[in-house]
């Protein structure tokens, strides 16, 4: 199926001028980036991606008009594991010979260097990235082209055989499912502020529940559309994925479940929809059930279980965003759409509390 007549073309994502409190001086950059293989030369200009809550991405563009992209760590946080450039680096390189839709790595700093901060520096991939309320959207037939591809995608990373790469040895499979409800449930409480619910019931249920888990593979960990860097033109086809940060190996289901948390749809009711993490709720995308079903039919995995997995995905999210709220909460971001996180904090758990009860994961709060 391919986009109809109608159907617009995406623009590109660009970036904006850097965010104050986010400024990165540019002779610090200068010597960074000299002391690198890279061959890029100043000056550096400098303008940065603000939509994503991790990691500051920003482009750079040399004296000869080449762009890469620099990502460094959010400043002033310090969560165990997280905003690893080396392993970030590490996973690009390992993946591109076998899964070409990555970003070429180009260089990476942990050590002390001119920048101050560690550093990822990697291949620029033009295309359109798709967020929640885009100024300009797919019609109905390519949105639901793009989420059947989003998820062919995903079995497709899935069925990757990694003993053929450099990443055989990546993460810790065994006992991969207790370890993660433990460690976001663990989370979430470090971060939990007095305006945010309990989530000890949540990680209780995950963990009376714990399925049998299909064979390890590698796992994206934050698969969703604004990691995904699509054609401008219909249909969209998919041109790289970003953000490979939380990448491991494991329970495929557990990536499946982390997704459909971020899948609202558009007769899940306000308090759902205004995640709107994804442009998930527009016109044609699949329901979560068909997500699965396809993910099932392509895959040819056992979903029996995946109302375990859609509760973990929306603990895990809850976590996730509720980290990001303490950001605030203790002053080291001021930026507005911080400041409502909690909201969508508490939908998260009582969408969780919802499936649990009724045991499934479509139409939560109708009877």
């Amino acid at each position: 199926m391919t986009g109809s007549c109608q159907d617009p073309k995406l623009p590109l994502d660009v970036p904006t001028p850097v965010q104050p409190g986010t400024e990165i001086d540019l002779g610090r950059l200068t010597e960074a980036l000299r002391e690198t293989d890279t061959g890029l030369e100043p000056p550096f200009r400098l303008h940065q991606y603000p939509r994503g809550f991790s990691w500051l991405t920003y482009r750079v563009t040399d004296g000869r008009g080449r762009r890469c992209v620099l990502r460094t760590p959010p400043r002033g946080v310090h969560i165990a594991r997280a905003h690893d450039p080396a392993r970030e680096h590490r996973i690009l390189s390992g993946l591109k010979p076998v899964y070409p839709l990555v970003p070429r790595a180009l260089a990476c700093r942990t050590d002390a260097n001119p920048l101050g901060t560690p550093f990822l520096l990697m291949e620029q991939v033009n295309g359109a990235i798709l967020r929640a309320n885009p100024d300009t959207a797919p019609d109905a037939a390519s949105m639901r082209t793009i989420g059947h591809s989003l998820v062919a995608n995903l079995v497709r990373l899935h069925g990757l055989d990694l003993r053929v790469t450099d990443l055989a040895d990546l993460g810790y499979p065994d006992g991969f499912v207790l370890r993660q409800v433990r460690g976001w449930q663990g989370r979430y409480a470090a971060a939990r502020t007095e305006n945010t619910p309990d989530s000890a019931d949540i990680a209780a249920w995950l963990e009376d529940n714990l399925p049998a888990s299909p064979a390890p593979t590698l796992i994206h960990n934050d698969y969703k559309h604004d990691n995904l860097v699509l054609a401008p033109e219909p249909p969209h086809e998919l041109r790289a994925v970003l953000d490979w940060e939380m990448a491991t190996r494991g329970d495929p289901l557990m990536d499946l479940g982390s997704s459909l948390a971020y899948w609202v749809t558009a007769d899940d009711p306000p308090a759902m929809r205004e995640l709107q993490h994804s442009p998930t709720y527009l016109p044609g995308n699949p329901t979560r059930a068909e997500v699965v079903e396809q993910y099932a039919a392509q895959s040819g995995r056992a979903v029996d279980d995946i109302v375990f997995y859609f509760v973990f995905g929306n603990l895990k999210l809850a976590a996730i965003l509720q980290q990001l709220y303490r950001r605030w909460a203790d002053g080291l971001t001021r930026e507005a759409r911080y400041e409502r996180l909690h909201t969508e904090v508490a939908t998260c758990l009582q969408t969780a509390r919802q499936a649990m009860q009724l045991g499934r994961i479509d139409s939560l709060y109708t009877v």
